[in-house]
C-alpha cells in the first residue's frame, strides 16, 4: 500500500490513540498532533479510506479505525517498543496514557529482531501468575484486532478498562480467563482485542 509519510503518521496516531485511550482522535486532534489544518487532515483521512487503510462508521464521532489486516509499521527504532502504560493482571484498571518506551537492549541485551507492530505493557497484578506472567513483568504485545481461543490478550472491556487474560469465545459470550484460582473469569458479550502476548520480560 503506497502511503505518504503524513498518511502513515495519521495511521500510527489513530492506532496509538485507540490502544492508549480506547477511542480514536477527532479530525481536530489529528490536526493538532501533526501541525496541519483540519481540512488537510480530512483530505488525508479520505485518501486513506479510499486506499482501504482506514474504516469510518457513518454518523458516529471518533469512529476511525485501522482496516483489518493493514500493517502499521513503527518508525525504525531497533529493540525499542512504546511503553503505553500498565495492564491489569488482577482486576481491571483504567488505561494509563503513558508515552515512555521500553528498550530491550537495555533490559536483555542484543536480540536478533526488531519489533514492528509491537508494543510493551508493564503487568500490574498476579491474575496470570500460573501462566508465568507475574506482577512487574513486561509483556510484549503484537497489535491485533482478533484472537484465537487460548491466546493471552490485551482486551478493552465495555466499561473502558483494559485487562490481560486468556481469550475464549464461547456460545453467547467471551470469557477472559485468569490463570490464578483467586480470580474469577470476566464474562462479557463483547470486548475489543487490542493485541496478543508474544513475550514476557522479567527484571531481577
Amino acid at each position: 500500500m503506497n502511503l505518504t509519510p503524513k498518511q502513515l503518521r495519521i495511521l500510527r496516531l489513530i492506532r496509538d490513540w485507540r490502544i492508549r485511550r480506547g477511542y480514536s482522535p477527532t479530525m481536530q486532534e489529528l490536526a493538532d498532533e501533526i501541525g496541519v489544518s483540519k481540512v488537510t487532515v480530512f483530505e488525508h483521512v479520505e485518501a486513506l479510506i479510499k486506499k482501504g487503510a482506514l474504516v469510518r462508521e457513518p454518523n458516529r464521532a471518533r469512529s476511525l479505525s485501522i482496516a483489518e489486516g493493514v500493517p502499521v509499521p513503527d518508525e525504525s527504532r531497533p529493540f525499542r517498543y512504546p511503553l503505553v502504560g500498565k495492564i491489569a493482571a488482577g482486576y481491571p484498571i483504567e488505561k494509563v496514557a503513558d508515552t515512555d518506551e521500553i528498550d530491550l537492549q537495555q533490559l536483555v541485551g542484543n536480540t536478533s529482531e526488531g519489533g514492528k507492530s509491537m508494543f510493551a505493557l508493564k503487568v500490574d497484578g498476579d491474575s496470570m501468575r500460573d501462566e508465568g506472567i507475574l506482577d512487574g513483568d513486561y509483556v510484549l504485545i503484537e497489535r491485533s484486532p482478533s484472537a484465537h481461543n487460548g491466546d493471552r490478550v490485551v482486551a478493552l472491556l465495555p466499561d473502558g478498562a483494559t485487562t490481560l487474560k486468556t481469550f475464549f469465545k464461547e456460545s453467547d459470550h467471551i470469557r477472559l480467563q485468569p490463570a490464578n484460582p483467586d480470580f474469577e473469569p470476566i464474562r462479557v458479550k463483547h470486548c475489543e482485542v487490542q493485541g496478543v502476548v508474544r513475550g514476557v520480560i522479567r527484571r531481577y
